[in-house]
């Protein structure tokens, strides 16, 4: 078995027309103009339309073998054909649309197993907005925004677990969605909440090392060391109290450890130490 391979989960509404940095990033670690690139439409209900875009953009971005794929039914994902296609790939990106589209039609078919040996063997795997939120073992179907923290802002269910130990949400400055994710960390504190704005993304090296690049931030909420939370004695709609609820603001330079929930302020410096003492 080889090394896993890095994930790029983008906050949606990222640059496609200019510079392309976030979508260039991605196609570097798959090889680069080399890149064999598989756009997955399943979350989105255009799917002819969306994977034209990304496959326009691909070809822009210097990259000749661009293949799209949609899967409509779940007989569709246990198809011999659908494997091979995951199988030949070696940068994988999922659209954005609705990401429970993505779950039921795809967990637990033969795709699902094809895309996690490919991500195991080393193929890089790619999503923006719905198709970054389920990245995560734990997902954010749907909630409101621009409100306080309550537990029925939120609905939760299960990703399709490419990222152990996070819940993912997306459009997050833009949308005003830090209640909501505060709202899916009380429920469930032994994750981390990602928080990642548009045009933005975070680069996943080994599994637990995160990189932020693009024009927002990423925040990172993290509740491990919650003193004190209401959740238990409130209604559905009444507001949460949270106390000692940690939060990590995380622009395109800095870094952040999964596995020590440690911030890593200045993550070129960072990895030339870790690059020198190994």
């Amino acid at each position: 078995m080889g090394q896993r391979g890095p994930l790029v989960i983008i906050g949606g509404a990222e640059d496609k027309t200019g510079e392309c940095r976030i979508l260039r990033r991605f196609l570097d670690l798959g090889g680069g103009k080399h890149a064999r690139v598989l756009v997955i439409t399943v979350a989105t209900k255009t799917p002819v339309e969306v994977g034209a875009e990304y496959v326009d953009v691909f070809h822009r971005l210097g990259v000749d073998d661009v293949r799209t794929f949609d899967v409509s039914t779940r007989e569709a994902a246990n198809r011999d054909s659908a494997v091979q296609m995951i199988a030949q790939a070696t940068c994988i990106f999922f659209t954005g649309g609705e990401q429970e589209r993505i779950t039921k039609l795809l967990g637990g078919t033969k795709v699902d197993s094809a895309l996690h040996e490919a991500h195991r063997n080393g193929v890089v795997l790619g999503g923006t907005s719905a198709g970054a939120s389920m990245m995560s073992s734990t997902m954010i179907v749907e909630g409101e925004g621009e409100t306080n923290p309550r537990p029925s802002i939120v609905r939760m269910a299960p990703g399709m677990e490419f990222l152990d130990g996070c819940v993912i949400d997306q459009h997050f400055a833009q949308r005003g969605r830090l209640g909501r994710l505060l709202s899916a960390v009380a429920q469930y504190p032994h994750h981390l909440g990602l928080g990642i704005d548009e045009d933005t993304a975070v680069v996943v090296h080994d599994g637990h090392v995160l990189e932020v690049i693009g024009r927002g931030a990423v925040s990172v909420v993290d509740a491990g060391g919650l003193t004190y939370s209401n959740l238990d004695k409130v209604h559905r709609d009444e507001s949460l109290a949270l106390c000692d609820v940690r939060l990590h603001t995380l622009p395109e330079g800095c870094g952040f450890l999964l596995r020590e929930r440690r911030p890593i302020p200045d993550f070129p410096h960072w990895l030339r130490q870790k690059e020198l003492s190994s």
